[in-house]
């Protein structure tokens, strides 16, 4: 209980809470690790600016390495058949001396058939290579189009809304760490808080805050759920057959009850005071102050390593485009007909 306040100290040793306690921590992580990998991964997958350059003359150029792998996999591959029937044919023939003379001329044509085969299976491996590189050519290419059409330049403009969220969730998150800090005021009624001072507008702050409130936590709760959803559906549609199927229902009700509970802890803040006393009284006498520093200390860490590991990846990328551009030989790839 030291490392993790989780519970209030005047708290008695109530099971539901505990339970509620150590389940939320453990929710609240997962979803903090996804959110800073979300915030980071969306715009570099959206936005045109991370978009891989791709010209005509290197597909040409995929498509025209492709080929001569393939060209040169099924030399090899003849010359295999052809070996094996030479050696069929040798099994066939009679005689003592002819027969000598199959045996060691067989041992001479099993080794080079092993060097047949070993050279076929490395080809092989380079043909799929050569395939998926390819592949990524034509994604990057149709990406490139796609973002030239209004859902594209749409798609496009969500990738920078996101950045800017992404910069301004790592700002607050640090400042939030820091100092200690963590907020009293719900969004909704901080920004309409602002507009009605700052902006000249007048209605009723307390009533359009309520509303707006409890519409947009129940937005950001069904699209997440129905989210998670989606993405278990398609895990697990994946992993399932006749004997799992019991497993996979307790493992979904499992990861359902953890993300609404962590849910409903974080969601608290976006809520109005009055509304806050209702859950905590629901929920028990919890350090929900604990969870949104937790919250921000996970989605720091996950935001920067995430960040990291996409920089090496285009990195790597753009180092791989470069060796695209050279001019390329059979000799390169040891490829020999």
């Amino acid at each position: 209980m030291k490392s993790f306040p989780i519970i209030s100290p005047n708290q008695g040793s109530f099971l539901m809470e505990h339970c509620i306690a150590r389940v939320g921590v453990i929710g609240v992580t997962i979803m903090a690790i996804l959110s800073g990998f979300g915030a980071v991964n969306y715009p570099y997958t959206t936005m045109t600016y991370f978009a891989q350059k791709v010209t005509p003359e290197e597909i040409s150029n995929a498509e025209r390495r492709l080929m001569l792998t393939y060209e040169s996999l099924l030399s090899k591959k003849r010359r295999l058949a052809k070996e094996e029937y030479e050696k069929n044919r040798r099994v066939d023939s009679n005689g003592r001396l002819w027969s000598f003379y199959n045996s060691v001329k067989s041992t001479l044509g099993s080794n080079k058939e092993s060097e047949l085969r070993n050279e076929i299976n490395a080809t092989e491996e380079l043909t799929r290579h050569l395939f998926l590189e390819l592949h990524d050519l034509r994604m990057a290419q149709e990406r490139i189009r796609f973002s030239k059409t209004l859902q594209g330049r749409y798609f496009n403009f969500l990738g920078y809304f996101f950045c800017l969220y992404c910069v301004w969730k790592i700002v607050i998150s640090t400042i939030n760490i820091l100092f200690n800090r963590i907020g009293q005021q719900d969004p909704i009624s901080r920004s309409i808080d602002i507009a009605v001072h700052y902006l000249g507008f007048e209605f009723n702050v307390k009533f359009w805050s309520q509303q707006i409130s409890f519409w947009l936590v129940g937005i950001i709760v069904i699209t997440s759920i129905r989210g998670l959803l989606i993405t278990l559906t398609k895990l697990f549609h994946a992993l399932a057959n006749s004997k799992s199927s019991h497993v996979i229902v307790l493992v979904i009700a499992q990861v359902m009850g953890t993300y609404f509970i962590s849910s409903v802890l974080l969601l608290r803040m976006n809520m109005p005071e009055e509304y806050r006393t209702m859950l905590t009284q629901v929920l028990g006498d919890l350090q929900f102050h604990f969870y949104h520093r937790w919250f921000d200390v996970i989605f720091l860490v996950s935001a920067i390593c995430s960040i990291g590991f996409l920089y090496m990846a285009h990195h790597s990328s753009q180092n791989f485009d470069l060796k695209l551009e050279k001019p390329y030989s059979l000799a390169d790839h040891s490829l020999h007909f």
